[in-house]
């Protein structure tokens, strides 16, 4: 038998699910935490998760588990907002406790928006629609405002956060804005649809512009209800425009 000496540093647990040193609400429901193999691994050892220091779980090897990652699942009671630290225990028979490094991980559970409370599973009724001018939600685009493009407006929203990334749709096109700053937060998000856009989503008497948020643990908002605009009579000179920039004529 090989004996865990003391002097061994164990190197610190992680997260079995791949998304980084943040928790969100997907993976705390189902939260694995992985123990790497480590020196003098052997049948009958007892390896036990600490939690904030608090016991989680306990694992005894088999043979089957030596030289393999071991996983041990926290209970999802276990996991709230904030900072935590994680860390194991190994013991073998005669041998003291050899404790492992810790590792420090964020638990974001906060979804951009809130929970959504409705039964349809891509929408979340708690975001506010896009604002759009009223005068072009009553009128729709017309070519010179194509050409000019559209300003619209996103208002503030629950848990609203640095480093939140939206994504506008604009029918089938899609437009990805800036992560947030710490300034952004409580702020009305101003934003300008270019004209490439429009002219990508093409004409619609019903084209629907919503948006949706990941934050930066990976929450996911689901999208905003939709606001319908008529987009109609394009330029066809904007479309030969707009494929002579994308596929330049060959001199």
């Amino acid at each position: 038998m090989t004996c865990l000496s003391n002097t061994v540093e164990l190197t610190p647990p992680r997260l079995a699910q791949s998304c980084g040193s943040a928790i969100n609400l997907t993976a705390a429901a189902h939260l694995l935490i992985e123990i790497p193999p480590y020196t003098g691994m052997d049948e009958e050892d007892l390896i036990e998760l600490f939690w904030n220091n608090c016991y989680v779980t306990s694992k005894v090897l088999a043979r089957a588990d030596l030289g393999q990652p071991v996983n041990l699942r926290v209970p999802q009671s276990f996991v709230h907002n904030g900072n935590t630290r994680i860390h194991y225990k190994v013991m073998q028979v005669g041998q003291t406790p050899v404790l492992s490094a810790a590792k420090r991980l964020q638990v974001k559970l906060d979804c951009p928006g809130g929970e959504p409370h409705t039964l349809c599973a891509d929408e979340n009724q708690n975001l506010a629609p896009v604002i759009i001018p009223e005068i072009i939600r009553r009128r729709g685009l017309n070519p010179t405002q194509i050409k000019r493009g559209v300003p619209l407006a996103i208002e503030p929203y629950l848990n609203m956060a640095a480093g939140d990334a939206i994504t506008l749709q604009w029918g089938d096109a899609r437009l990805d804005l800036p992560p947030l700053k710490a300034s952004d937060i409580g702020q009305p998000l101003n934003l300008w649809v270019p004209p490439a856009l429009i002219l990508e989503a093409g004409e619609d008497p019903r084209l629907e512009v919503t948006y949706c948020i990941l934050d930066r643990a990976g929450n996911n908002s689901r999208w905003a209800p939709p606001r319908t605009l008529k987009v109609g009579c394009i330029n066809p000179c904007l479309i030969v425009r707009r494929k002579a920039l994308v596929h330049p004529a060959k001199g």
